[in-house]
């Protein structure tokens, strides 16, 4: 089975797979190493994709790709009621929330049409097969009138920070995630950045209105936000 460091990226069910293995296998150390490696800028991230969503108290949101759980506790923190899914069971038994867990694949989500208030996805577009499916199941699953919020990698549009990112997210990523964690993950990471195209035309396509993009930190993330018409 190929794994996220091979030289080729995986495609289809082999990256499903792979993706699967590799997140099996970092979680017991994953928001370690997210926090030395952004600086905690993940943290207020993801404070203001919460706060992006604007929504009403004890609204149920479903933390896709929840990985251990951050959103998930931001989430109940602001009196909402998450419901954190993720593909790997590693992950969800990592997790650090008291929310409902569910393993399943965000293709697929296994939810009731229109009946979730809203929905979060932190920096997981790229590890998916495909976006346009994932969009349609956000468009499914969301209510009418309800908010999507994404947060993911991206880079600086201005030329000497994207180059100063450059060299960070390329080289020293890896060896941070080399030295407290899997090597052979952590160094997919940079890469997988090639995967992502540009997911606003295909939240619009999918039916999605109000697509906003908004870079953080000087670039080196996104948020992209919609509403379910």
């Amino acid at each position: 089975m190929p794994s996220p460091a091979d030289d080729r990226l995986p495609q289809g069910d082999d990256k499903r797979r792979a993706v699967r293995a590799m997140f099996d296998a970092i979680a017991p150390r994953y928001d370690l190493v997210n926090r030395i490696m952004t600086f905690r800028l993940d943290v207020g991230w993801r404070r203001k994709t919460q706060a992006a969503l604007d929504l009403k108290p004890q609204s149920l949101v479903l933390d896709l790709a929840a990985g251990t759980g951050d959103f998930s506790v931001e989430l109940a923190g602001a009196d909402h009621r998450p419901i954190a899914v993720d593909l790997s069971a590693g992950m969800l038994a990592a997790a650090r929330t008291r929310a409902p867990r569910v393993q399943g694949d965000l293709l697929t989500l296994p939810f009731a049409d229109q009946s979730v208030d809203a929905a979060v996805c932190g920096f997981a577009l790229r590890n998916l097969i495909a976006l346009e499916p994932f969009f349609a199941e956000l468009h499914r699953v969301v209510r009418p009138g309800g908010r999507i919020a994404l947060l993911d990698v991206s880079q600086p549009d201005n030329r000497l920070l994207r180059w100063g990112h450059g060299i960070y997210f390329n080289r020293i990523v890896p060896i941070i995630g080399g030295l407290l964690s899997d090597r052979r993950s952590y160094a997919y990471l940079p890469r997988s950045v090639s995967y992502l195209p540009e997911p606003g035309d295909l939240l619009a396509a999918a039916g999605l209105v109000e697509v906003e993009r908004r870079q953080l930190s000087g670039g080196i993330s996104q948020l992209l936000t919609a509403r379910r018409p």
